[in-house]
């Protein structure tokens, strides 16, 4: 039995490993968006639902342990000829960088195919496999104890990965570790399935204290989808929603996904682990709290919103997975059951990553998720079986150990109509209730246009939002031409270009976000602005599209867009065409909601410099309403040894906003200016004890306002 248990809490520590660290690996290759996790999540999901399919096919095979020993050996060797070709065994080379950022999700999923699908998936079919042959060799002892060791093997790895691994291991050095950890769980499910082929073929066991009948019902097989779906859903549209106010890291990734597993260890660690009255009450008053954060989100803390979304996640979790541990079949149809709740997983993946874009131009599936969760708690609350507290003992639930299919099929067709209905009233309220000119969602995000009165006295403008984030604004009529938002004059970015020596003399001006093109309204004839965008929406407007903005074609300078990830793009340049001698770098990409750390690291800084003239100025916008950016950058600066100089504007009723930024520079005497002086904050006796920043390590939690 041991054996069973090593091999088992192994494979869910490993597959929970992997996902952070492919995750991290792959996310700067696409912008530090959150929907790199989210397609990344949909790749594993799918994965799992695969392994499961393969697990349910296998135990219907006579040469099962043969073909499993097999497929091992063939992953071992898959591992193997990419450790002697690649830097990590399961991290693919620099030149696998995409060249073309227009179909992100598809290039995603490739590269996660390619360099972890097949121990991915072996590994996502140990747990049903092991516990199948486990009731095969032992009949008499129950199965779902095993289930719940497999979910702490995946919660401990999980857990290990930013408390232990992310800090002291790089990345490269991580693959190799888990790439050794997957040769042990390689030997020991291998060694089990020889045992399994020696041992005669038993009749089918009947150890669970629950049976369902001989086989579930279609009814109950949609159950368990749904129940698994929801979940799912939830599970994602959470992880959409923190990632979105602070920042895509492992730890935002892992959190919800802790919880999510907690729920269930909790839900199938036997009849103790889920109350129904208890987890309803914990469900009513999360989701009651979540809608205050909702009213109230740019007013509270960032960790009461984070509080909020894993609270309502946990409860409503408990409720899904505590039904689906009530409605779990006997060891005969175990495979079943696991290949249905994978298959739940992997739809709730699919609709948030793939359909929910499609379709909606806001993020409405977190709004989906929860009606599917209060869905479920309805159909708890009034159950049309008795209630009968010696069955609730042996079930481990509220009285319904055997639910009549009428009831069943009652609570499937609720859950599902609950889906639907939900999808369709928000897809109405969308577009009629928009109040935007231009609403558009993909990728890298949702970007609407609306008009507004702004400044003293009020004039109409166009904005352009990214979530709660304004990008840029232009005025309607003669002051069409004002440079606004954070880019003013009197803004970091005004003075390091208006003050520079090379202004009006040819200056050439790189901008990583280009936003509206602002910017460009301060272009010379005979300058150069290279704008650095990965969203193509962004672009297409800053270009003219619907006719909102024309600072780009407007401007006096040469202004070219570039659309891709601006660190790929400018590590493409260096390679191709040398360096680009900015004379001014705008670095503006951390001012939203959810920052991309790829750019803000060590290894982003030696591009920048790189890339920037002897006496350029490196202009970065911090103002963030959640993150102090102050120290990552003074610890940059000293690392480099570059002067740095802090421009604070209160704003105006000009559409000036105000704005924190910071201005570094190898040459001193370029920001020894008189205008940029006068408006510097004394940084004389400030110092901090962040640790730098590079690829590998990151702590956003340390600069948490």
């Amino acid at each position: 039995m041991l054996i069973f248990a090593l091999s088992i809490f192994l494979s869910a520590f490993l597959l929970f490993q992997v996902q952070p660290m492919a995750g991290k690996f792959i996310l700067p290759w696409f912008g530090g968006t959150p929907a790199v996790w989210s397609t990344a999540m949909l790749f594993f999901q799918a994965a799992l639902m695969g392994g499961y399919s393969y697990a349910y096919w296998l135990m219907k095979q006579r040469r099962q342990s043969a073909i499993h020993i097999a497929l091992l050996a063939l992953a071992l060797a898959v591992l193997t000829v990419q450790a002697l070709n690649w830097e990590s065994p399961t991290l693919p080379p620099m030149d696998w960088k995409p060249q073309n950022d227009t179909l992100p999700a598809p290039a995603i999923l490739k590269l996660l195919i390619l360099s972890i699908g097949l121990p991915y998936f072996l590994l996502a079919s140990n747990g049903p496999l092991m516990q199948a042959w486990f009731s095969r060799a032992f009949p008499k002892k129950p199965y779902a104890k095993l289930y719940s060791l497999s979910n702490a093997g995946s919660l401990l790895g999980l857990l290990a990965y930013p408390l232990v691994v992310e800090p002291n291991f790089a990345l490269q050095r991580q693959g190799w570790i888990w790439s050794a950890g997957f040769a042990i769980f390689g030997l020991l499910a291998g060694w089990i399935a020889l045992q399994n082929g020696r041992a005669a073929l038993p009749a089918s066991p009947t150890t669970d204290p629950v049976s369902r009948g001989a086989r579930p019902s279609l009814a109950l097989l949609s159950l368990w989808v749904g129940l698994s779906g929801a979940a799912s859903l939830l599970l994602l549209s959470v992880t959409n929603q923190i990632s979105q106010e602070v920042a895509v890291i492992p730890f935002l990734w892992i959190l919800p996904l802790v919880l999510y597993l907690l729920s269930f260890i909790l839900a199938f660690s036997g009849e103790r682990g889920y109350n129904r009255r208890v987890y309803a009450a914990l469900f009513i008053l999360a989701a009651a709290l979540t809608v205050m954060v909702l009213l109230n989100a740019t007013r509270l803390h960032i960790y009461w919103q984070i509080l909020a979304y894993c609270f309502l996640l946990f409860s409503a979790c408990m409720l899904c997975h505590g039904e689906l541990y009530l409605l779990r079949p006997s060891a005969d149809h175990l495979t079943s059951f696991y290949l249905m709740i994978s298959f739940g997983g992997a739809l709730g993946g699919l609709f948030v990553s793939l359909i929910a874009p499609l379709i909606f131009d806001g993020y409405w599936e977190f709004f989906i998720g929860l009606a599917m969760a209060a869905a479920v708690l309805l159909t708890i609350l009034r159950p049309s079986g008795k209630y009968n507290p010696t069955a609730w003992s042996a079930s481990g639930g509220d009285g319904l150990a055997s639910p009549p299919p009428t009831e069943i099929a009652a609570r499937a067709r609720f859950l599902f109509f609950v889906f639907v209905l939900t999808t369709v009233l928000l897809l109405w309220v969308e577009t009629s209730f928009s109040g935007s000119f231009y609403a558009e969602r993909n990728f890298y995000g949702v970007i609407r246009v609306r008009e507004s009165l702004v400044g003293e006295p009020p004039r109409p403008a166009y904005l352009m939002a990214h979530g709660i984030t304004i990008h840029g604004l232009q005025f309607i009529g003669k002051d069409r031409n004002l440079p606004t938002t954070y880019y003013v004059p009197e803004s970091g970015a005004g003075l390091a270009i208006l003050n520079h020596p090379k202004y009006g003399k040819g200056m050439r001006v790189g901008m990583l976000g280009a936003g509206v093109g602002t910017l460009a309204v301060y272009g010379q004839r005979g300058d150069a602005y290279r704008l650095y965008e990965i969203n193509p929406v962004v672009v297409n407007l800053a270009e003219g599209q619907g006719g909102f903005f024309s600072f780009v074609n407007n401007s006096q300078a040469d202004v070219t867009i570039i659309l891709g990830d601006a660190r790929l793009s400018l590590e493409r340049e260096l390679a191709e065409i040398g360096s680009q001698n900015f004379d001014v770098l705008i670095l503006d990409t951390f001012s939203s909601d959810s920052i991309p750390v790829h750019l803000v690291t060590a290894e982003a800084f030696d591009l920048y410099l790189a890339h920037l003239a002897p006496n350029g100025i490196i202009a970065a916008h911090i103002t963030n309403l959640h993150l102090d950016l102050q120290p990552v950058f003074w610890r940059l600066a000293k690392h480099y040894g570059l002067y740095m100089v802090r421009v604070n504007y209160a704003g105006d009723a000009n559409g000036g906003y105000a704005s924190h930024w910071v201005l570094l520079a190898r040459d001193p005497a370029v920001l020894n200016t008189p205008a940029i002086q006068t408006r510097a904050v004394d940084l004389s006796g400030y110092s901090t004890t962040l640790r730098l920043w590079t690829d590998d390590y990151s702590n956003l939690f340390q600069i948490l306002k």
